[in-house]
């Protein structure tokens, strides 16, 4: 099979269009840091607080739409060990980012937080901050290798392109606009990819329905079991929360994106179900079946390759390849954001310029988009990868975002109490996509080929019993210091030391009054009117009128 050509050219069209929208929003931000008044290396991250609200609902979709749910969500309907119910993708993008305006974007857009990060700064310190970052991190990373790989195999399957050759040139397209223009550049450049998503995903489905070799998708669609409870993905650390314009922008943002994300996930399952019930004898590929080949992961290049006509397959290459774009350079600038801000600015070099902050932002894009890119040539199921990147977020930062935003009881023993249980809690319940096996086996269990495959929703699980333990020990721990029960020496992170620091400092500080006069001024007339002379009255520390005023001040007649 030779290269398509066609194909070709208009995928390499497409990526000049988003290069160029890139370089035009990169201009649009240097124009913006030089009429900025604060600090100029935020405006690549939150955009001067200035995004446009049609354009936060477009890139906040863009973001999770990616390439991994995509075909994450396609595979998830096609397996027939899996199913429709186990695409859970769309519900999960639905439900979090309703949750996610409800909760979240209103407290932390108003108190105008930079990054995901900030409230653990500001209220646990540096050291939990950088704890938390890897997790961040390490879910970046994996989310940028699943879009990638997914785009490598979509490329080599319907253009017949090296899958190296294209993950190297769209890794390096996005991480150039990314650099050149921060968060302007990801948000223009996601405008033009969600709307070539949406039209070419949608244009698919007919030609899906149109084909002799797709029988009745209600006939073969597989249902299996329904899990006890849905793994729920967490999407709490979009950047477009905080740069929008207000708070309640910001809410009505993440409760539009809930339902373009939704909208955009079902063309995937509608192909995830075609092929299910595809007869694959009758197209070019044969037999066996993708499933049987070990090929499930890229049904939906493989549906869109043998089951439409070729200049349609085409369309869902580029709708891939934008997707993948859209989120990756989200994901670059998420990441390179948090540790700029939050790793180097506040521990590294607290000194440091707005120029020397501006590159180290970019420096973090290459690095961690060239981490990406590397694990992407794994050969790993997209599925896989996809709830991958959001375990590690589901499980360990959810629940300690929950409390340090909306419980104020939370401190940081607490917090390193829950990290540390869940991140245990999650390694002993096994990963068959990185070969660890389970310690723990919880109700539903079944073992296939040798591999334990968790059914019951665990990772739900763990999220809930991360929360319990912080507010547990966050409230044992406060208890035992307040009545001396654990020694005040035994604070050695500071927290409760810092408390009564500041408490003291917002008491008044208490007069002497024992013998000394006590000055009571005022500048106005009986009648309220403004006077130029001022009155004193004095008047001894034994006089019953001390306890009317028992400290200097001024009072008005």
């Amino acid at each position: 099979m030779a290269v398509h050509v066609a194909g070709l050219v208009a995928v390499v069209a497409f990526y000049g269009v988003i290069l160029l929208t890139g370089i035009f929003a990169a201009r649009k931000s240097k124009k913006l840091e030089k009429k900025c008044t604060g600090r100029k290396s935020e405006v690549a991250i939150v955009g001067g607080r200035n995004i446009n609200i049609v354009v936060g609902v477009f890139t906040m979709t863009a973001t999770w739409v990616g390439g991994g749910y995509l075909m994450g969500t396609a595979e998830a309907v096609y397996l027939p060990t899996r199913g429709l119910v186990w695409a859970s993708g769309p519900f999960a993008y639905l439900v979090n980012f309703i949750l996610g305006g409800i909760f979240f974007a209103k407290p932390m857009r108003s108190k105008r937080y930079v990054t995901m990060l900030d409230p653990f700064q500001h209220r646990y310190g540096r050291l939990f901050t950088t704890a938390i970052l890897i997790p961040s991190l390490l879910s970046d990373i994996f989310w940028v290798a699943c879009i990638l790989a997914g785009l490598g195999a979509t490329m080599s399957i319907i253009l017949d392109l090296s899958p190296v050759v294209s993950i190297l040139i769209s890794a390096a397209v996005s991480i150039i606009y990314t650099v050149l223009g921060g968060l302007y550049a990801v948000a223009y450049t996601d405008v033009i990819q969600l709307s070539f998503i949406f039209v070419s995903l949608w244009l698919c489905i007919p030609f899906m329905f149109l084909s002799p070799a797709v029988t009745d998708l209600s006939q073969t669609i597989h249902l299996n079991e329904v899990p006890l409870l849905f793994d729920v993905t967490s999407m709490l650390s979009a950047l477009l929360i905080l740069a929008a314009a207000s708070s309640s922008k910001a809410q009505v943002s993440c409760f539009a994106a809930a339902l373009f994300s939704f909208i955009m996930g079902i063309p995937s399952v509608i192909i995830g179900a075609a092929a299910a019930s595809a007869d694959w004898n009758q197209t070019e590929y044969g037999l066996p079946p993708p499933y049987e080949r070990g090929e499930a992961g890229n049904v939906l290049p493989l549906a869109l390759s043998y089951i439409t006509p070729n200049w349609v397959s085409v369309l869902g290459i580029g709708s891939v390849a934008a997707a993948v774009m859209s989120s990756m350079d989200s994901a670059l600038l998420s990441s390179a954001s948090m540790f700029t801000q939050n790793i180097y600015k506040a521990t590294l070099r607290k000194q440091a310029s707005d120029r020397e902050l501006q590159w180290v932002t970019r420096i973090c894009v290459l690095l961690v988009g060239l981490a990406g890119t590397g694990l992407a040539f794994n050969k790993s199921s997209m599925l896989a990868l996809m709830l991958l990147t959001t375990d590690l977020l589901y499980c360990i930062v959810t629940p300690q975002l929950v409390c340090v935003v909306h419980l104020r009881s939370a401190n940081c023993y607490g917090a390193i109490s829950g990290y540390t249980v869940a991140l245990l809690l999650r390694v002993l319940s096994g990963e068959p996509a990185l070969g660890i096996p389970p310690v723990i086996l919880y109700p539903g269990w079944r073992e296939e080929d040798g591999v334990i495959t968790q059914y019951f929703a665990f990772r739900t699980l763990i999220a809930f019993i991360s929360l319990a333990v912080v507010v547990l020990v966050s409230c044992l721990v406060e208890l035992g210091f307040n009545h001396n029960v654990i020694p005040q020496s035994w604070d050695v992170l500071d927290v409760f030391k810092k408390k009564i620091e500041a408490e003291e400092d917002e008491k008044p500080t208490p007069l002497s009054h024992e013998g000394k006069n006590i000055v009571l001024n005022t500048a106005l007339r009986p009648d309220g009117s403004s006077s130029d002379h001022k009155y004193q009255f004095r008047f001894s520390a034994e006089s019953p009128l001390t306890k009317l005023w028992p400290c200097k001040k001024s009072v008005s007649w």
